[in-house]
């Protein structure tokens, strides 16, 4: 591709190259005649500070599951607002943009969306590719403006189909390979081609940034495209995705295999009191967080009821249910999984244990494993489904497994994964599993140096709960990739109405967050992170 221009003298602030404006001759219509392979041009217009105003969100396929996309980028994120209250609009503050709006087709059944945002003025040298949330199948506006807001340029797809839905995959394979991790890849070479065209010059750094959904794009890159980041955030990745989905349907099924075992949502809240009337102090510190789930050994049976059924206590059958939903789960020839949900989460467990599996988990099933959009959860069978979703899904499209991820360490790639222990969608044993796996297959003495696992007490889904889930993952990313050594531990905080009422330090996997026996709990600085015995690690 023709580069186009040459570039204005950059300043330095604070060791960073600071791009005043593109290069010279260059404006943002100029993108629209740019050349690249597969690739159309669809639009390419300057955005002026404050005025952009995202289209109306597809209403195409299944209801939308939390993605926690806003918190990836600077801060608390553009896209939520705490203790309740309405998000504030994360586009008014934005400085000036140049979006440039691109059609891929890498294969003949391809029509990969992709945008590209770079601001006008004050470009920090570098670029931002951000991930999506459930199956996608729109562009991730609000993580792009909190990345041009913090000076990145920055880029986003749709993965190659519309609205939040698997049935794009039904009959056309190279789109289920455009969603699983093809797009993600067109979108970091395309998005940052096209930053070089408009400033003239390169991105210096390069980072990915995603949660959920976007998480496992995070992993995939790392693995697949060790070239495309030099370092990545993954939060609450669906990593072993189709594993994963299997086993919410099948978590869904014997949480109602007979209407006596079914928990109602109205004893939620006694069974989860009781878990921390029973766990809650065992991390030295009574806040309503479970500071590591899988030190608690809480037993059903003690909330047996003893005369009859009643709203605090749960029968025989409704025991042995709560015993299922922490538990590991065999899937099929191919091995097990870790707990789907651990002690905490019992106020959200509507989510994996309501009437229906959780959406996103049956789309799979109609249109990847089953080729059939009819197809009834009430026909799902445990002993022969999972085997007949790995078949489905034999070249690991979307079923994330190889733990190497040398080549993407030794390009001096940095990889920082999150995960809430509260997640009631995304079982959070998967990242420790994963991240596990990586270090036994490339070697222990990467932890802290090339990947490193940071669990959030109390965090939901990508963000929200009890727990302080509220921390500046890009800064952790970019202080490790300048150091080379990861975060010995990083400042998260927790609020209510808008106001931090609680601040902790986030450790790196296998030391828990420690109560200096001195000042208050809710001050990150009378807390030191410090190493756990290896057995609490395993249930």
């Amino acid at each position: 591709m023709k580069a186009v221009s040459f570039m204005r003298p950059a300043f330095l602030l604070f060791g960073v190259a600071l791009i005043a404006a593109p290069a010279l001759g260059a404006n943002c219509e100029d993108m629209a005649r740019l050349n690249i392979p597969n690739v159309k041009i669809d639009g390419a217009q300057l955005v002026a500070a404050g005025a952009f105003t995202p289209p109306p969100a597809p209403r195409v396929g299944a209801a939308a599951e939390p993605t926690g996309l806003a918190p990836e980028g600077r801060g608390r994120g553009v896209g939520r607002g705490a203790g309740g209250t309405p998000p504030p609009n994360p586009y008014k503050s934005l400085p000036a943009f140049c979006r440039v709006q691109l059609t891929d087709k890498p294969s003949s059944d391809s029509d990969i969306k992709i945008e590209v945002w770079m601001p006008q003025n004050g470009w920090n040298g570098r670029f931002q590719g951000v991930g999506n949330g459930g199956w996608a199948g729109v562009i991730s506006y609000s993580a792009m403006a909190s990345a041009v807001a913090a000076g990145y340029a920055t880029a986003s797809t749709d993965t190659g189909h519309v609205g939040n839905t698997a049935a794009f995959a039904m009959g056309h394979p190279e789109k289920y390979i455009d969603f699983g991790y093809r797009a993600i890849h067109e979108m970091s070479v395309q998005g940052k081609a096209v930053t070089d065209a408009y400033y003239g010059s390169a991105p210096k750094l390069s980072l990915f940034v995603g949660c959920s959904q976007g998480g496992r794009q995070a992993l995939t890159e790392a693995m697949r495209y060790p070239a495309d980041y030099n370092g990545i955030v993954g939060g609450a990745s669906a990593v072993y995705y189709m594993q994963v989905n299997v086993a919410r349907v099948a978590l869904n099924a014997v949480s109602h295999r007979t209407p006596e075992a079914t928990i109602p949502p109205d004893k939620y809240p006694a069974i989860h009191a009781a878990v921390l009337n029973a766990c809650d102090a065992l991390d030295g510190v009574k806040d309503g967080v479970l500071e590591d789930p899988m030190k608690c050994k809480f037993d059903p049976k003690t909330i047996e009821c003893k005369n009859g059924d009643g709203p605090t206590c749960l029968t025989a059958p409704q025991v042995e249910t709560m015993r299922q939903l922490y538990a590991p789960m065999k899937v099929g020839k191919s091995g097990t999984l870790p707990g789907l949900l651990e002690p905490g989460t019992e106020l959200s467990w509507a989510t994996l244990a309501g009437p229906q599996p959780v959406q996103t988990a049956l789309e799979p099933m109609k249109y990847v494993v089953f080729n059939d959009p009819n197809w009834d959860v009430k026909k799902f069978n445990p002993e022969t489904d999972f085997d007949t979703a790995m078949k489905a899904d034999s070249k690991n499209v979307i079923g994330l497994t190889d733990p190497n991820l040398k080549p993407f360490f030794d390009r001096g790639g940095k990889l920082l994964m999150y995960h809430g222990w509260q997640d009631p969608q995304v079982p959070a044993q998967t990242s420790v599993k994963y991240f596990t796996e990586v270090l036994k297959t490339t070697g222990a003495n990467y932890a802290g140096t090339s990947i490193q696992l940071y669990m959030v007490p109390g965090m939901n889904h990508c963000q929200g709960g009890p727990g302080t889930d509220t921390f500046d993952k890009v800064a952790a990313i970019e202080s490790w990739v300048a150091t080379g050594k990861a975060p010995s531990q990083i400042i998260a905080s927790h609020l209510t109405q808008g106001k931090v009422d609680r601040t902790r330090p986030l450790c790196p996997f296998g030391q828990v967050a420690k109560w200096k026996g001195i000042g208050s709990t809710d001050d990150a600085a009378n807390f030191a992170c410090g190493a756990e015995a290896p057995d609490s690690r395993t249930r």
